[in-house]
């Protein structure tokens, strides 16, 4: 939330505190009852989430404030199940490499590889140059993703074709 004067503050960590609740699962509910926006591959599975849900929240937040975009562009959240997203460096290449890797440890799809504290996530972006960058396959990967939207998109689109061109065929034999 921002407040007077354009303080930030940060709002509802309940979620991830009250680990006996009962979890809801259901999409688009977020606009309704104040769920996140940015919810964890964890979650988007139907289980439950916990405070390392939340440090994958604010690794979008902090991809999204470093980059000017979403880390996953689609529109469908269950793309970030598969997809990599674009190496901030790509996007701005000023953002260093260990800032690129703290990037990526809070956005580990599996909750184990992500930081398991926000004090742990907190003192590596103090601390940027005692973080060891490791090769990442989301590195290399990232590009296939808009391959497969390319092909899915085709895909599509073909069987659009297909209806009209029934349609057509069809107009065409019964003109004859």
């Amino acid at each position: 939330m921002v407040g007077v004067g354009d303080q930030i503050k940060l709002i509802d960590f309940g979620g991830a505190a009250n680990t006996g609740a009962r979890r809801l699962t259901l999409s688009r509910l977020s606009q309704v009852i104040g769920i996140s926006e940015y919810p964890s591959p964890e979650e988007l599975k139907g289980k439950r989430g916990d405070a390392r849900s939340d440090i994958y929240g604010l690794g979008v937040m902090l991809y999204e404030m470093l980059t000017g975009e979403m880390p996953f562009q689609d529109s469908d959240p269950y793309d970030r199940l598969r997809d990599h997203p674009t190496p901030p460096r790509e996007l701005d290449p000023g953002i260093s490499l260990q800032l690129q890797e703290v990037i990526y440890r809070a956005l580990e799809r599996e909750p184990q590889n992500r930081y398991s504290t926000a004090h742990d996530f907190a003192n590596n972006l103090r601390n940027l140059g005692a973080v060891s960058v490791s090769d990442r396959p989301e590195l290399r990967d990232w590009k296939k993703k808009r391959g497969q939207q390319s092909k899915k998109f085709l895909v599509y689109l073909l069987i659009a074709l297909v209806p009209i061109l029934i349609f057509g065929l069809l107009l065409y034999v019964v003109r004859r």
